[in-house]
């Protein structure tokens, strides 16, 4: 077996040199006999195993009790109890909040250690209504607790010297994370132990008969050329063919970049973004939009509804007079509506937003004509996971007013979005339904390894949207899966991947 040992790092050197067949080796042996910190013992360990020069043999959890800040004070001064139950027995009768001022305690902590003393029998109540100590004695329990804060002035402590009451005693009074409040931090501890494997060995022999010792140097300090030490020393060879380190820059991630571009894009075509709450109520989600309230896309399978509060206070005046007679009979639009009566207490049922053109009714009541206006929204809608659905999507959503806009400008802006955003080299039109437009117009692209998928869709929003609203005029509108464009731009086969939680991916996704 070759092993090229002018290439292990002097750590593992001297580790290597060190250590034995059958030795037990750990962290706490390197650091007495090498000399070694923990981060140095750890890059050690790391770098043998992955050479297959050492193996773990044996892994075991310890679990330490150190004595806080907290826990010194109670010590020295005496537990929150062991002072209410002291000051009691040589004053009187006290309330708590005197008894707080008097002993320099939290009210919490006075409440909470009168509490357990008079659980206990030790501490009450007068007729007055002030506490007094009715016992001779603190309880068991709080003698526990003044025993195990003596164990913790020697040091940090294992949990295997504690006995049971001791251990259900600091069960109460020790926390892992932001114990400041607590009279003990809890310290895990993983006592990993590694042997030297027979590669090792050969490593070992190899190194010896090379003659290397791991005291090497490795660069010339300022020191050692004022000394002149560095023309006796002995320095580590340096493989000049070695590769690199790689470099990993900062990155944007490539769809959040993608998203911006899409943005930017449109804002410099004159249009002006708009945007709104993930949550809406079913008004504006679908009401606003002409769709019946019995319409299926409203079930709870296809919209997610919020628990709390399940319903908004009110709904914007003259919109929600003007939407409902719509409905109902056609209102000021010329249409003859669905024919219902329209539920107000239906409507103001909150959901997740699930469609990008809700934003699109919300700008109609301020927009002007002519007038140009885009969104990317994040929609979330009830849909089976796979390469080109999600159960939560980014949408881009635009409507453009204007007395001469018609189909024809329509199917401009969507050849824009198909090949020009999007990337795809084929695009077709399809006829579709949507209660909202009339024409109704879905776009499709081909995906090379996807092939023909829908990218959105598109149309003539109706008067019996447009009008209740307050515009009288043409209004164009589409809501596209930017999703889905991102596929093509980005050179993707999966939705999936523009949210992978693989780090590799966003350094090497084409689009940064």
């Amino acid at each position: 077996m070759d092993i090229d040992v002018k290439n292990l790092h002097p750590l593992e050197v001297r580790l290597l040199r060190h250590v034995n067949l059958g030795d037990a080796i750990t962290a706490d042996s390197l650091k007495a006999d090498l000399d070694y910190k923990v981060g140095q013992c750890n890059q050690a360990f790391s770098w043998l195993v992955a050479k297959g020069f050492l193996e773990e043999v044996s892994r075991k959890n310890r679990v330490f009790y150190e004595l806080t800040e907290l826990g010194r004070e109670q010590q020295q001064n005496g537990t929150p109890a062991l002072r209410i139950f002291t000051y009691l027995q040589s004053n009187g009768a006290a309330t708590l909040p005197e008894l707080a001022t008097a002993l320099g305690l939290e009210k919490k902590d006075v409440g909470s250690a009168f509490g357990a003393l008079s659980k206990a029998a030790v501490t009450g109540m007068n007729e007055e209504h002030k506490a007094i100590a009715i016992g001779e004695s603190l309880p068991e329990s709080e003698d526990l607790v003044i025993q195990v804060l003596k164990k913790g002035l020697e040091g940090p402590f294992e949990d295997t010297v504690l006995n049971d009451d001791e251990k259900n005693a600091i069960k109460k009074m020790a926390k892992k994370r932001g114990a400041s409040n607590a009279p003990f931090k809890i310290v895990e501890k993983e006592d990993v132990v590694f042997g030297l494997t027979k590669e090792g060995v050969e490593a070992k022999k190899a190194i010896f008969e090379a003659n290397i010792t791991g005291e090497e140097l490795g660069n010339v300090t300022a020191e050692m050329l004022n000394s002149g030490s560095w023309k006796t020393g002995i320095f580590r060879p340096y493989g000049v063919d070695a590769p690199t380190s790689r470099l990993i820059p900062g990155r944007h991630n490539p769809y959040g970049n993608y998203l911006q571009w899409v943005k930017d894009k449109l804002t410099a075509l004159g249009f002006e973004e708009f945007d709104g709450p993930l949550v809406e109520n079913e008004f504006w989600n679908g009401d606003a939009l002409f769709m019946p309230q019995f319409h299926s896309a409203r079930d709870i399978h296809d919209v997610y509804r919020l628990k709390n509060a399940s319903h908004s206070k009110e709904i914007e005046e003259p919109w929600l007079s003007n939407v409902a007679d719509v409905h109902e009979n056609g209102g000021n639009s010329g249409s003859r509506g669905w024919g219902y009566k329209f539920d107000h207490e239906f409507t103001r049922r909150q959901v997740m937003r699930s469609q990008g053109t809700v934003l699109s009714a919300h700008q109609l009541t301020k927009a002007k004509n002519p007038g140009k206006y885009f969104g990317v929204e994040r929609c979330f809608r009830y849909d089976q996971v796979d390469a080109t659905h999600g159960a939560d999507f980014y949408q881009t959503e635009g409507i453009v007013i204007g007395d001469d806009v018609n189909l024809q400008t329509l199917l401009g802006l969507l050849k824009l979005f198909a090949e020009e955003i999007a990337g795809a080299e084929e695009v077709r039109y399809v006829p579709g339904y949507f209660p909202f437009t009339e024409p109704s117009i879905e776009v499709h692209i081909k995906h090379p390894v996807l092939g023909w998928f829908e990218l959105g869709g598109s149309g003539i929003l109706r008067p019996e949207v447009t009008k209740p609203l307050g515009i009288d005029a043409p209004v164009l509108a589409w809501g596209l899966g930017i999703d889905r464009m991102a596929l093509m731009h980005l050179g993707l086969n999966d939705l999936r991947e523009l949210f992978t939680p693989n780090i590799e991916s966003v350094r090497t996704r084409r689009g940064n």
